[in-house]
């Protein structure tokens, strides 16, 4: 049995539950280094390499041509810091105990892949939105666990809204102080395209009304049409930063022994997207490039999941991982030099949410779990008679403010309740025919049969994973401490505005 193999066993029983030793790959005996970058709020198909043309992202094309660009990446909960929790870690939210949650601590049970490759000799490091927001000093992390932070550098950034964090050179600043010899792996976290944005910053940019394409949940309206605006904003000056970073690995040599992974966190923040059990929320963009290690110019199909990132580092730096991942590495995806649909298994994704942000009583979250075939969507929302996107007094608390969340909520309307209206207890959707989710197939008899299938495999799925939402064990996520701002809870809010019923 050869040592690869060997480990590939060790993997799958979790034997491997600390920081692994070394294992080097004898195809590679250099060991590349890292780039992660990731977006904070950047949604599927925002970037020229999608066809977009509102939303221009040069540097992303780039490294799309260089590499591959994914068309099916999917985060297991769209919301940040459960999402980041499960890129650190190799592992689907309700697998995290208390990081399953938005503003909740993050446990020290699951090893970090920076971790990993730190103790076999990498120099580790990351600038702007590491893991977070949350607790992670509680916990006894020395750091974030994205990395030991970079920030010192800053700059004026064209609008308000916009972070001064200079992403591009704090990581040259990184690699400036990176010990001679050593690989790097760096966690470039761009703030943006995070609200709050400066109103009307897209138009004064020049970007036109007319060129947004508007999903089929929202009235076509100037507000709305400029708030998107002012999101593509963001996404350039995000981009922007990447082609510096891209440009400093050209001029250093480094680039053809970089792995530079491109997304985001989870869809935009608007209403019915972050946050939500809809396409849009969980769908992200991915482009990877690897030098001359990988073909360039392929579009693939395959799932992927946010928790097969750290797998997929780890064996691209030839370490073992911990025993503690369960995402699976699609590095034979990435080397194949294959487009469309390389590896025929990848067809199926988990997703799911307990609780984000307050604003309900007791604390209480929206728990949902979710399937996704290349086909079709099904959806449960364990709790339809709360408000999915938080109670209205207390001003729908898991979806952003900005001019779009207003418009909507002045408008009682049909687009009102797609975004903020209570939900069935269950919902289907033919993600082929209506990407935009806004027709429920679930009470069509004629999907009785699908619905019931994807209900059985879903929950089959969440048992093999250890879901305590369907293990009987539901009541822990109840349990754990919101650590963000309380002023919007519905304890304040009953404080102030009545008295608790």
């Amino acid at each position: 049995m050869s040592s690869l193999s060997r480990r590939d066993l060790l993997l799958r029983s979790g034997a491997l539950t600390g920081i692994a030793p070394f294992v080097a790959h004898a195809q590679r005996p250099k060991q590349p280094n890292i780039l992660f970058v990731i977006a904070d709020d950047w949604g599927f198909g925002h970037a020229g390499a999608y066809g977009c043309n509102w939303v221009r992202t040069p540097a992303f094309d780039r490294v799309a041509k260089q590499g591959v660009v994914f068309t099916n990446t999917f985060t297991s909960n769209p919301k940040c810091s459960p999402c980041r929790a499960t890129i650190l870690t190799g592992r689907n939210t309700w697998q995290l105990k208390e990081a399953v949650n938005h503003y909740s601590i993050m446990p020290r049970d699951f090893p970090v892949y920076p971790d990993v490759l730190e103790q076999t000799g990498y120099f580790v490091g990351s600038t702007g939105k590491g893991w977070g927001p949350g607790d992670f000093k509680s916990t006894g992390w020395p750091h974030n666990p994205a990395g030991l932070p970079f920030n010192k550098h800053t700059l004026t950034p064209p609008t308000s809204g916009i972070a001064p964090n200079d992403y591009a050179r704090n990581f040259q600043d990184f690699l400036e102080q990176r010990p001679k010899g050593k690989p790097f792996c760096f966690w470039l976290g761009g703030q943006e395209p995070h609200r709050p944005y400066e109103p009307g910053s897209g138009l004064r940019a020049g970007k036109k009304l007319a060129d947004v394409k508007l999903p089929a949940y929202y009235p076509d309206n100037k507000i709305i049409r400029s708030d998107l605006l002012d999101y593509a904003l963001e996404v350039e000056w995000f981009d922007q930063h990447l082609a510096r970073a891209l440009d400093h690995l050209d001029r250093t040599g480094e680039a053809d022994n970089t792995l530079v992974i491109v997304t985001s966190d989870h869809g935009m923040p608007f209403p019915r997207v972050k946050g939500q059990i809809y396409e849009h929320g969980f769908h992200i963009p991915l482009a990877i490039a690897w030098g001359k290690n990988i073909a360039g110019g392929r579009t693939v199909d395959d799932f992927i999941n946010t928790r097969d990132f750290a797998p997929t580092i780890l064996e691209a730096a030839g370490v073992a991982g911990p025993g503690t991942i369960t995402g699976s590495s699609f590095l034979n995806v990435l080397t194949s030099g294959k487009s469309g649909t390389v590896d025929a298994s990848r067809n199926l994704m988990l997703i799911g949410k307990e609780r984000h942000d307050i604003g309900r009583p007791n604390d209480w979250g929206y728990p949902v779990r979710a399937i996704r075939t290349p086909e079709f969507l099904y959806i449960r929302n364990y709790e339809p008679d709360r408000w999915p996107s938080g109670n209205p007094e207390t001003g729908y608390r898991n979806v952003d403010d900005g001019p779009t969340k207003d418009f909507l909520l002045a408008h009682f309307d049909e687009y009102y309740e797609m975004s903020f209206g209570k939900r069935p207890r269950e919902a289907l959707y033919n993600v082929k025919s209506d990407p935009d989710n806004v027709r429920d197939l679930a009470t069509d008899p004629n999907y009785a049969e699908t619905k019931r299938k994807l209900r059985e495999k879903m929950e089959e799925l969440l048992r093999s994973e250890g879901d305590p939402r369907v293990l009987g064990h539901a009541d822990f996520f109840d349990t754990i401490e919101y650590t963000g701002p309380k002023d919007h809870s519905w304890a304040q809010w009953m404080k102030h505005n009545g008295t608790a019923r």
